[in-house]
């Protein structure tokens, strides 16, 4: 038997992927899944949450490449700024993760974000905890912040992520890298 909700995630991933959110219709992608309008309303309840659920597959398999192509042997300075050069990377030339910017649907994407992370065990949040655990029992980086407030530090940057509206969107990516490297730097020394 063919699986209707799959084909329709599967079809909307692809046309997402390839027109972006706005340029996506649920008519393309009923026509694409080889269903009708009224099947999709069966699985979802309009084509945002169809999207909302795609954006958060595609952003778990993104942190999980990347926190797989990390060479872990090098200095902290260079693992998080990789890290953070292939995020921003990935946000800038992926149609899906590039509605992290589109100011009229974030909030919904950052909830729904948000909320797929806490039910997800193996979060890429839960990635750098450990690693940062790691690092501070190898002496890598300072041991006289609690681990609390080392993860404090990243959150803190997830949070002005949630902001750069206000910071300024030209500035951002810019913004970020240096405030990782100011984060990673007084780490390290």
């Amino acid at each position: 038997m063919k699986d209707k909700k799959a084909d329709i995630f599967n079809c909307g991933r692809e046309l997402f992927y390839s027109n972006g959110f706005k340029d996506t219709n649920i008519s393309d992608i009923t026509k694409m899944a080889g269903v009708g309008v009224g099947t999709f309303y069966n699985y979802y309840e309009s084509k945002e949450k169809l999207f909302l659920e795609i954006y958060a597959k595609e952003n778990e398999n993104i942190k999980k490449h990347i926190a797989e192509s990390l060479d872990l042997s090098q200095d902290p300075v260079t693992i998080v700024t990789k890290m953070i050069e292939q995020n921003f990377n990935a946000m800038n030339t992926n149609l899906i993760l590039k509605e992290w910017y589109n100011r009229d649907f974030f909030r919904e994407l950052e909830l729904h974000c948000r909320e797929a992370d806490k039910n997800n065990d193996a979060s890429f949040r839960n990635f750098y905890a450990e690693l940062l655990k790691e690092w501070k029992a190898e002496g890598k980086i300072r041991g006289d912040i609690d681990d609390e407030l080392l993860l404090a530090l990243f959150d803190s940057l997830a949070y002005i992520d949630t902001h750069k509206e206000d910071i300024g969107i030209h500035h951002f990516p810019q913004l970020m890298k240096y405030l990782v490297g100011f984060i990673m730097k007084g780490l390290t020394e």
